[in-house]
């Protein structure tokens, strides 16, 4: 098959949507109805960020990149389906696996590589880093290192653009151990009050990876019906299978259309997983088995996304290996570029500290 590693599923996999690990015979899975053009757009995109993500990961544990680093694989399709719905003027704003919407956003891999070296050629001149990513031409408002503290920021963006009167959304990612947190709760509760009058286009989008962490949600909150906590705030919310790219974007297309209409928020819980530990430097999970993940793997959003072009004969195997190729050559000029970028300058200390 065309992309190796993890980045692939095997033909021997189940069609089966709502069979295997992360059974989400609750979450409805819509048709997109896409043309093959465009499912192979989406293949083309998840194939990238999981090519560029293996990059970091191995830049890392060489100690090439700082600080720390958290990774989107086995969760591409969730902001690859959302952003789909993205119109110039949305703005987006995450929490520290961000690097995803960045590339999806348009900004250049080798900016965001730099930028996780740490180097003055970086998307943020080196100053951020890979949990604190910016492209504010590009609507990205921040990856934000605090777990749900960005929560009360992008309900203040939302307000702000119904204020100016723009028809435009904020689409608000975070994950399933940022709804313990009072920020969550405090940004809820103003999002669904000035929702009543039509004063907040936010769209919350909780990528529920079934961990925040190493705790699962079932030993971190009594409610495991995460999108049942918008109740208490007047937020109505549904679920999609988040493995599933095309059932997130006709999810994403519906909700975006609605939020962007009304004014008023509204929440998708999103069911995904991440195949990877929480963080690059975690070796050891001893709060999961193997056998997990390996379930889990069977519904790789790749994977099965990659099944459904060959299947439908909207792509070979000959085309599948010259998309991940080319992807490949990115990241690899990605990398090239960040390893041969100078250091920032000392003169960048006291830049983007204040606003005039």
């Amino acid at each position: 098959m065309a992309v190796t590693g993890e980045a692939r599923a095997t033909k021997s996999r189940s069609r089966d949507a709502d069979s295997g690990a992360g059974d989400s015979s609750a979450t409805e899975r819509p048709t997109s109805a896409l043309s093959a053009e465009q499912r192979l757009e989406l293949y083309r995109k998840m194939v990238l960020i999981r090519i560029f993500e293996e990059a970091c990961q191995r830049a890392f544990r060489k100690g090439q990149i700082g600080g720390y680093l958290h990774l989107y694989i086995g969760q591409e399709a969730v902001a690859t389906g959302f952003l789909e719905s993205f119109q110039t003027g949305d703005k987006v704003i995450t929490a520290y696996r961000d690097h995803a919407h960045a590339l999806l956003l348009g900004s250049d891999p080798k900016a965001i590589m730099a930028e996780l070296f740490g180097k003055g050629t970086g998307l943020v001149k080196g100053k951020g880093g890979s949990m604190h990513l910016f492209d504010v031409e590009r609507g990205l408002m921040g990856g934000y290192g605090i777990v749900g503290g960005h929560i009360p920021l992008g309900v203040g963006m939302a307000y702000a653009l119904a204020y100016e009167g723009k028809k435009n959304i904020v689409q608000l990612y975070f994950g399933d151990g940022a709804i313990h947190n009072g920020g969550f709760h405090e940004g809820t509760n103003l999002a669904g009050l000035w929702g009543k009058g039509g004063l907040n286009p936010c769209l919350f989008i909780l990528e529920n990876n079934q961990y925040g962490m190493g705790t699962s949600i079932e030993r971190a909150t009594a409610m495991t019906d995460l999108g049942a906590k918008f109740d208490s705030y007047g937020i109505e919310h549904e679920k999609v299978d988040g493995m599933d790219v095309e059932a997130v974007i006709a999810c994403a297309r519906r909700a975006t259309e609605r939020v962007r209409e009304s004014g008023v928020p509204y929440a998708i819980e999103v069911n995904t997983y991440r195949t990877v530990p929480h963080g690059a430097a975690d070796f050891i999970e001893r709060y999961r088995t193997k056998e997990e993940i390996q379930e889990w793997r069977k519904r790789d959003p790749i994977g099965l996304l990659e099944q459904k072009l060959l299947d439908s004969g909207a792509a070979d195997e000959t085309q599948l290996t010259t998309i991940g190729d080319e992807a490949k050559a990115i990241v690899d000029e990605a990398v090239k570029f960040a390893e041969e970028s100078p250091e920032p300058s000392l003169d960048e200390l006291m830049t983007d500290v204040y606003v005039d």
